[in-house]
């Protein structure tokens, strides 16, 4: 990439690409050039009400335009798979959403597939790719709650009966929506093998889960418990506990704070993250920092990290028994999955 700001393709009109294209119209260096919808009606719609200059009324179109330098995903995760195989075909970058795929099949297939392209490939779990994350690993890292040895993370929302929740089709439950962030945050801050697992889950009654919880023994000696739900309000707070005290950090799917106590519960002090437009903005700034310097993946959310995290997922699927219909689907590219 040859020119200073990055050029970015929204697939999907959503409310999350509503968010994105809020986020790159006010941010330095990015430019929202180009919507894509499976209608071209959707489309003019979309790029009317957020002044982006081209729109196009099928994906198709959107890869195809030789000036959109990412293609950022922002469909429901059941639908990544098929555009993001199409984009990385025709040599795009591509910036995938939360969760990366349905499931681990699928994430494997679109990451030898990158590899073998050498088209740069992300998912888009913003949280990884915020300045905070560095603030706290230096935190840890200066020993300031001694050695971690518990992590917790909690989120939930009560979001009725969407249908991206309660439809296998859509990719439902809280996990792949919810529960991704609470099993990022930790493998954020403890890149430590998960030995055991041990899970439950409360199901709705199309089989999807509405609230599950995980408890993981991790390689380095600590634990870690996370919950998610799509049925009810959560603080949604990350703690880490160490030897000779803890954080507290707020939000865990947008941090703002993040407090630090010693022994005996004595506060210590309060960390702020800086101003953001939405917190959107850096992942896209990590993109061009990636397109810029040849790289075909973030530092920030290696792909290695995507697929473990898809295995994890999978695995926490199976023991509580939720499927999706694309767990049943043949890889087509049967080389992909070596």
């Amino acid at each position: 990439m040859e020119h200073t700001d990055l050029r970015v393709g929204i697939i999907g009109t959503g409310w999350i690409a509503e968010k994105a294209a809020y986020t790159l119209q006010r941010q330095e260096g990015l430019t929202c050039l180009a919507v894509g919808s499976r209608t071209q009606e959707r489309a003019d719609s979309f790029a009317a009400e957020w002044g982006i200059a081209r729109a196009y009324g099928s994906y198709e179109q959107l890869i195809a335009d030789p000036d959109v330098d990412l293609v950022y995903v922002g469909t429901p995760h059941s639908h990544h798979y098929a555009v993001t195989r199409q984009a990385i075909l025709q040599g795009k970058a591509c910036l995938v959403e939360k969760a990366f795929m349905a499931n681990y099949n699928e994430s494997l297939a679109i990451v030898n597939l990158a590899r073998r392209k050498k088209v740069f490939l992300a998912e888009a779990i913003w949280t990884r790719y915020q300045p905070i994350v560095t603030t706290i690993r230096q935190l840890l890292a200066d020993g300031r709650i001694g050695s971690p040895r518990l992590y917790t993370a909690s989120i939930g929302y009560s979001m009725g009966n969407k249908p991206r929740i309660m439809r296998p089709d859509l990719c439902g439950g809280a996990l792949l929506d919810l529960g991704v962030y609470s099993i990022n945050f930790v493998r954020m801050f403890s890149e430590a093998d998960i030995l055991q697992v041990e899970s439950q889950c409360l199901k709705s009654d199309t089989g999807m889960d509405l609230v599950n919880t995980a408890s993981f023994r991790l390689s380095n000696g600590a634990l870690a418990n996370i919950q998610s739900s799509a049925c009810c309000v959560n603080d949604n707070q990350g703690t880490i506990c160490g030897t000779e005290g803890y954080l507290i950090v707020d939000n865990i799917n947008n941090p703002q704070t993040v407090k630090v106590y010693a022994r005996d519960r004595v506060f210590v002090e309060e960390i702020k993250v800086p101003q953001q437009i939405t917190g959107y903005e850096y992942q896209f700034l990590a993109c061009r920092e990636a397109l810029q310097k040849g790289w075909t993946e973030s530092p920030l959310m290696p792909l290695n990290e995507t697929l473990y995290i898809m295995r994890l997922m999978d695995d926490l699927r199976h023991q509580w028994g939720v499927h999706y219909p694309m767990d049943d689907e043949t890889i087509e590219d049967e080389e992909a999955l070596e």
